[in-house]
């Protein structure tokens, strides 16, 4: 696959810039799917136990292209989805919150016909799995989250500790109306790929050849799509804005019952957006099989920087019948 920036003058449509095949041109099956009162786009490979796969920011379901087809090998349903407002799928007026979006993940289980599922999420998609896990548990056969820490860690770490609050300070960032979003696509969604640059570990960032430069192209592209960049930043100011009123510390206390699924915790050791003392931790709030593993030299997003080696800790952990020890 190549892909070029969008052009400017010409924005680019979900179904161009999203429906995309996987890596060697492996086949992948794209459709639509109804939950929680919008229309969810995923991406799917395999057959077996159902295993959903959530994306984080700024990317969209091809974040998880590798991983896709190592689960598939591995006997397993594979769904990537769009979050609301990202990729294919709905963009709503409303709906940001993350007990809302968590639903969302939950509705799309539903929706594809399964009892339950393996939930496996990074950055955003890390605090929904983490919310989805507390509230509908038996939905959620086993969780796994990538660069997010359990969400009552990740607020009293953006609250208290300073070097994680510089660590986050696009979301700070993205407290301002209007401007953050312009900048998001600003010379074809140049600060995308600036981001994702940045925020990886050296690996990515000293190996760039002409495919990582096509996977730069593809996030700008899609960010590109008319009201992403608005939807995406919109769970962030939820995030930051309702820590002090009503609606966000209801959430903070519901988010106190413990997640009693088995549980693993993935963490780049460079990540710079989500400090490794942040992260850690989290445990505390699961009552059941936890287990957290460290990938030494990468940055926020392990599972494309060295797939591999996620692909293949992912794959033994789900397929472990003993994940306590």
């Amino acid at each position: 696959m190549t892909a070029t920036a969008p052009d400017s003058g010409n924005p680019p449509t979900a179904e161009s810039a999203v429906r995309l095949d996987l890596p060697g041109g492996r086949p992948v099956t794209h459709r639509n799917v109804a939950a929680n009162g919008a229309r969810f786009h995923v991406a799917e490979a395999g057959d077996g136990p159902l295993v959903l796969l959530l994306h984080g920011f700024p990317q969209f379901w091809w974040t998880w292209r590798h991983q896709l087809g190592a689960l598939a090998d591995a006997g397993y349903r594979a769904v990537a989805m769009d979050l609301r407002g990202v990729g294919g799928s709905d963009r709503t007026p409303r709906g940001y919150d993350p007990a809302n979006l968590a639903l969302d993940v939950t509705g799309v289980i539903r929706s594809l016909g399964e009892p339950d599922a393996a939930l496996v999420g990074h950055d955003l998609g890390g605090y929904l799995a983490w919310t989805a896990a507390v509230m509908r548990p038996k939905l959620i056969r086993r969780l796994v989250v990538s660069s997010m820490p359990h969400p009552r860690r990740w607020r009293a770490a953006m609250l208290s500790d300073f070097a994680q609050t510089r660590a986050g300070s696009h979301i700070w960032g993205f407290q301002r109306p209007w401007i953050p979003e312009r900048r998001l696509v600003a010379d074809d969604g140049a600060l995308v790929g600036q981001l994702i640059r940045e925020w990886s570990g050296p690996r990515l960032q000293e190996e760039l050849d002409d495919s990582a430069e096509d996977t730069l192209a593809v996030y700008r592209r899609a960010m590109c799509i008319p009201s992403t960049a608005h939807c995406s930043i919109e769970p962030y100011r939820w995030m930051m804005r309702s820590l002090a009123r009503p609606d966000g510390l209801q959430f903070n206390r519901r988010m106190k019952m413990p997640v009693r699924v088995p549980t693993l915790h993935l963490h780049g050791s460079l990540d710079p957006v989500m400090r490794t003392r942040s992260a850690a931790g989290s445990g505390e709030y699961v009552e059941a099989p936890y287990r957290w593993r460290l990938f030494d030299g990468l940055g926020h997003f392990p599972h494309e920087e060295d797939p591999v080696a996620f692909s293949t800790e992912l794959v033994n952990w789900l397929g472990d019948p003993e994940p306590d020890r």
